[in-house]
């Protein structure tokens, strides 16, 4: 019962910061993504697809301005105040990875049961240029991530995968590490052609080809 990387999660104190972000990172401008009312973000996306991370793709994620007050804590730790701090000083940068799986339950309950409780399932939606997306994803109520952001959150797409209309514009993700990944969640999601040292510091490492070079990418 193996997992995939499903999308890299690169976090913006604004998204218009994260879009010249990935122009002056990647040389390459992000496609339209779209709002996550239920969770006050709103995103761009580009496709990273590759023989070793089919469906992948990069997510820039930001606090949306315009949404509505929230009964929750967003995901991916963007309410953190330290994390934002970070984003203002330094910029953007790879904070986490989303990994897909067919097993849910089993996955989420295997992670809680080795006292890595990666959150209740939560429903997602939002519109896109070809049709509504909708998922299930994983998201701690306090709305942390777990081992300094490399244990992964848990998604199943119950519509198209978002990743089979993007523009190819020439990215694709050529590996990925997860160090300071805890041995039982390696153990246990299998997550394919991801490299991991349970013993290291928690890292998120990414080399992403691109039409000008391959670029590497750190949290």
């Amino acid at each position: 019962m193996s997992t995939e990387v499903d999308h890299l999660v690169v976090a913006a104190a604004t998204l218009d910061e994260g879009v010249r972000w990935c122009e002056a990172t990647l040389g390459l401008t992000p496609a339209a993504g779209g709002r996550h009312d239920f969770m006050g973000t709103h995103n761009r996306v580009l496709a990273t697809s590759s023989a070793a991370f089919p469906r992948s793709y990069l997510e820039i994620i930001a606090v949306d301005p315009q949404a509505a007050p929230l009964q929750r804590l967003r995901w991916f730790g963007l309410d953190d105040a330290q994390q934002q701090a970070r984003l203002r000083a330094e910029g953007p940068r790879l904070i986490h990875v989303v990994v897909r799986t067919h097993e849910m339950e089993t996955h989420r309950w295997g992670l809680i049961n080795k006292g890595l409780n990666p959150g209740p399932l939560v429903e997602g939606q939002r519109d896109s240029e070809h049709g509504p997306l909708a998922w299930r994803i994983t998201v701690r109520d306090d709305g942390r991530l777990l081992a300094g952001g490399v244990l992964p959150t848990l998604i199943r797409w119950d519509s198209a995968h978002p990743a089979d209309h993007m523009p190819d514009q020439g990215a694709r993700l050529l590996s990925l590490r997860l160090d300071g990944l805890p041995a039982v969640a390696r153990e246990l999601l299998r997550i394919k052609g991801v490299e991991a040292d349970p013993q290291a510091p928690p890292r998120l490492s990414a080399v992403v080809a691109t039409p000008q070079g391959e670029v590497s990418l750190q949290s």
